[in-house]
């Protein structure tokens, strides 16, 4: 017979969340709704409060939370790996935590779990008692208000319906952002009745101005779903802990929406090529995210959008498919696309111009640009309006003075590069 590897007991440290979770999976009933849920426990843990794990070198094999108030404290969390049961750990933990809240002047020590829950064997062996006299009572805050409150704290909001259609052009785009993410997504039963799994992350790449944000919030408009947009620069500064804690706090708030569409752009800032060296200050931050991932794909009614203006400086480990189900190019919009874009703009004056003028004009022009374009030749005849008098709508000659006064965002290398990404990273 193998002897199984000693185990010793330590401090809790931050870093242990993503093990403690995964003990916590193990030591809970598929049925079984847990009193303390595990976001509550974690925050508990991370604030400072009781906690020690066990481990064998650097595998946690067991953890124990418990939150003090004066001199009573709860016992949040008892939790053993699968294979560690049985072997005095949990008994060992509790000790601990006794021994901590006894030096901060708890005298009474509770805990309320699950009949038959993981940790009830090991309060009975440490004197524990189960009393049969009390009945337990609980008011939940209806969860359209909790929700409210986590979406409010992340910056969230529910976008207006119809923004799908305000897409103009961009059809080949539209066309496959619907069919791989979208209709898996509204059609569920559908889906899985050809065995087709809905997606959970999707990366959108392509040139500064394409419109990927508008993809994005497109997509969280047509599902009905919250839009969450994570800002890197805006988290790092948010928190004293470093962007690596603020990334993993945001998750975990975003575990208790019941649907989210979480977009972070630019996602380059905190996913870029690791040097492979520890000191690379982006090394942790980028571990965190690959961590998180895969937590974030566990839960129904998620979906993770990326952008990137720069795909081939993404960690190539990022990119997995085990991460992201596809990798989509969001290019510069071609002719027919412009021409969709123009109308949707010239609004108007759509019968006083040469459409097909202003479409060859603008061949390097992104919709933005398209967009800023079409804003500064109505300006011009606003202006000619207000100052002369001289009515009637914006002209072609209005909006090509606009177009030679706009400076492109795309370039002829931009373009060449992106064809060439598409060639090597996308993924459809």
């Amino acid at each position: 017979m193998v002897a199984m590897p000693a185990w010793h007991l330590r401090d809790y440290h931050d870093d242990d969340v993503d093990q403690a979770i995964q003990i916590w999976d193990q030591s809970r009933r598929s049925e079984e709704d847990p009193v303390f849920p595990v976001s509550e426990v974690m925050a508990a843990a991370e604030a400072g409060q009781t906690a020690v794990v066990a481990v064998v070198g650097d595998e946690l094999v067991g953890v124990a939370v418990a939150q003090a108030h004066g001199k009573r404290a709860w016992v949040l969390l008892v939790a053993l790996a699968s294979r560690w049961r049985d072997r005095g750990i949990g008994s060992a933990l509790l000790a601990e935590l006794e021994r901590r809240l006894r030096a901060l002047g708890v005298r009474r020590i509770s805990t309320l779990l699950p009949a038959h829950a993981a940790g009830t064997k090991a309060l009975e062996h440490s004197g524990y008692l189960s009393r049969a006299d009390l009945t337990y009572y609980e008011k939940l805050e209806p969860r359209e208000t909790a929700n409210n409150e986590v979406l409010t704290a992340l910056g969230g909001r529910m976008l207006p319906e119809g923004l799908w259609e305000t897409m103009a052009g961009m059809e080949r785009e539209k066309q496959v952002v619907e069919r791989r993410v979208v209709l898996p997504l509204t059609e569920p039963a559908l889906a899985e009745r050809y065995g087709v799994v809905p997606p959970k992350a999707v990366v959108l790449f392509g040139p500064p101005g394409t419109g990927k944000t508008s993809f994005a919030k497109a997509v969280a408009s047509r599902l009905g779903w919250p839009f969450v947009e994570l800002f890197p620069s805006r988290l790092a500064a948010d928190t004293s802990e470093g962007l690596a804690t603020a990334l993993r706090e945001a998750f975990a708030d975003l575990a208790e929406l019941d649907s989210v569409l979480l977009f972070i752009d630019e996602v380059e800032e905190i996913a870029a090529v690791r040097s492979g060296q520890a000191v690379d200050p982006g090394h942790g931050v980028t571990n965190e995210l690959l961590k998180l991932i895969p937590s974030f794909r566990e839960h129904d009614a998620r979906l993770l959008v990326c952008a990137t203006n720069s795909v081939r400086s993404l960690d190539p480990a990022f990119l997995r498919p085990g991460r992201f189900d596809y990798v989509i190019p969001i290019g510069p919009p071609n002719r027919t696309a412009r021409a969709a874009i123009w109308t949707r703009y010239l609004r108007g004056a759509a019968d006083s111009v040469d459409l097909a003028q202003l479409v060859d004009a603008t061949e390097l022009f992104t919709p933005a640009d398209i967009e800023f374009a079409a804003r500064k030749g109505a300006q011009a005849a606003f202006e000619r309006e207000v100052t002369a008098r001289q009515g009637g709508p914006a002209t072609t000659e209005d909006y090509m003075t606009a177009i030679a006064d706009t400076r492109p965002t795309l370039t002829a290398r931009a373009i060449g590069e992106f064809t060439e990404d598409i060639e090597k990273y996308s993924r459809l």
